[in-house]
């Protein structure tokens, strides 16, 4: 008995290890033409991790590797015990998380409006229009929305002084509380029509038997909205959430540096302009890697709790 378990065990290997060589040889043209992005992958993503060790050293720049002083957790030691650096991990959480609200609200509810357009020209130029902000460089985008904002002839501050809401202009960019709501409404306004494309996408995906049917029992069209558009969009919908929460701490510093000025760098400085201004402009190279490294880590972290989870209770996941 033992033998012939051990024989159909030892079949069953070969088998799916022939099936495997089928499915290669099936599909050679295919790993193939993937090889030279493999190989961009490896040198511009993997490659450049072994820049990491800079963090355990007190790197000089024109040392060669191995004359460079190492230090161990030094540099991680003294980030923490930075108070500033608490400051400016809260505004990267705080900006991440409206960010990451704003940025998943937004798109499906304009996708799902968009889709209840019937007038096809109309639903095609509004959608052209909604995502050409999205070409636009944060250059051009934050100079848009400061002179929208601007005390001198902003609209803003126009339109709001025209319904007598306020007596006189309010300067926007120099109030620091308000500085996460305006970094958060630019991206909204830059991305919004964007990020609604893959919702658009998968909304035409849905079987229109559905909306026929539901019709038929006398749904109406939020009734539809409700129980067939939004269910039918939910993987795609967690699939994003989950790369977005993957996202938090490393969003970048474009906004918050063209739109931020040193009246509201309180609430402007976020994670990678830190590691700017206290590491790369000060000749740091060591400590602005160990920043790096710190959001690597949060990142992958928060990426693979968020999978997990919604792996465990949605049964949803990206892996």
């Amino acid at each position: 008995m033992k033998a012939i378990t051990v024989e159909n065990q030892t079949s069953s290997g070969l088998s799916k290890k022939s099936q495997r060589w089928k499915v290669f040889k099936n599909q050679r043209f295919l790993y193939m033409m993937s090889i030279p992005f493999v190989i961009w992958v490896f040198i511009f993503q993997y490659l450049p991790l072994w820049g990491w060790t800079m963090a355990f050293q007190n790197y000089k720049p024109g040392k060669g590797f191995f004359s460079q002083k190492w230090v161990g957790l030094e540099h991680f030691q003294t980030l923490f015990k930075d108070d500033h650096f608490y400051l400016v991990l809260r505004n990267t959480l705080a900006m991440s998380f409206m960010g990451l609200v704003a940025g998943l609200v937004f798109p499906i509810l304009f996708a799902l409006l968009l889709n209840e357009v019937r007038v096809q020209v109309l639903k095609r130029f509004v959608q052209t229009v909604s995502y050409l902000p999205h070409f636009v460089s944060w250059v051009v985008a934050a100079g848009i929305v400061t002179k929208m904002l601007s005390t001198d002839g902003g609209v803003v501050n126009s339109v709001l002084m025209g319904l007598h809401l306020i007596d006189q202009p309010i300067q926007f960019m120099s109030k620091g509380h308000m500085f996460w709501g305006i970094v958060t409404g630019a991206d909204v306004w830059k991305e919004t029509g964007w990020n609604a494309i893959i919702y658009l996408a998968a909304i035409s995906g849905i079987g229109p038997e559905l909306y026929e049917a539901a019709r038929v029992d006398g749904a109406s069209r939020l009734k539809q909205i409700w129980h067939i558009t939004l269910p039918g969009i939910r993987p795609t919908i967690i699939v994003l959430l989950i790369m977005s929460i993957g996202h938090l701490i490393g969003i970048g510093f474009e906004k918050q540096f063209l739109l931020g000025n040193h009246l509201v760098s309180d609430y402007s400085e976020v994670l990678d302009l830190y590691a700017l201004n206290y590491g790369l402009s000060m000749g740091r190279y060591s400590f602005g890697t160990a920043i790096s490294i710190f959001n690597s880590v949060i990142s992958v972290i928060l990426l693979f709790v968020a999978n997990g989870m919604f792996k465990k209770f949605a049964n949803e996941s990206i892996m």
